[in-house]
């Protein structure tokens, strides 16, 4: 197997040939574990992409094309694509709640031990909960996304498969009922 070029390993993977794979693997193994662990900083979740990727290598239709460029680019560019597959699969994975108690509790105060502040950030931890009330399923969705998942409205347009002005309509719209019920709220 050490004789055969990467596109006849890939061949005799389609007909899965396994020494061919682990040829591949032998070969390749340090580079992708290497790309993939600057990706995620995490040794665990590098192993779980580096299996993904070995695995879409044996369960791939498709395959290397060497028409269109050398093996190595393009089994980086299939560990960068399942890398974020992974990471994007990691983020909606999460339990979706509109607000996590952490990120509520990350409000900002001067001292911890000041009854004061702690009621005043009780009070507007509770604001924000309760003017989440006024919006829909779809609103609460788009803000945990951009907000507090990281993605940006191209993304979540191309997730919900709707225009990019969709979506930058209905953030208009949830933003302005939300600043109106927190500050109806507030003023109370």
């Amino acid at each position: 197997m050490q004789n055969k070029t990467e596109t006849e390993l890939m061949l005799l993977i389609k007909e899965k040939h396994r020494p061919a794979l682990e040829e591949l693997y032998d070969r390749y193994i340090k580079l992708v574990y290497s790309f993939i662990l600057k990706s995620t900083r995490d040794q665990e979740k590098t192993r779980v992409i580096v299996q993904l990727v070995f695995t879409r290598l044996w369960t791939t239709e498709n395959g290397y094309n060497p028409e269109k460029g050398q093996f190595v680019n393009w089994l980086l560019t299939v560990t960068r694509n399942i890398t974020i597959d992974y990471h994007r699969k990691e983020k909606r994975d999460r339990v979706f709640i509109p607000f996590k108690q952490e990120q509520l509790d990350y409000i900002p105060d001067s001292s911890q031990n000041d009854p004061e502040d702690v009621v005043s950030r009780k009070l507007i931890r509770d604001q924000v909960q309760k003017a989440y009330q006024y919006l829909s399923k779809s609103q609460i969705q788009l803000i945990q996304r951009l907000y507090w998942e990281g993605y940006t409205l191209s993304e979540i347009a191309e997730m919900n498969q709707e225009p990019i002005g969709t979506i930058k309509s209905r953030l208009h719209q949830t933003l302005k009922i939300l600043r109106n019920h927190l500050v109806l709220d507030m003023g109370e």
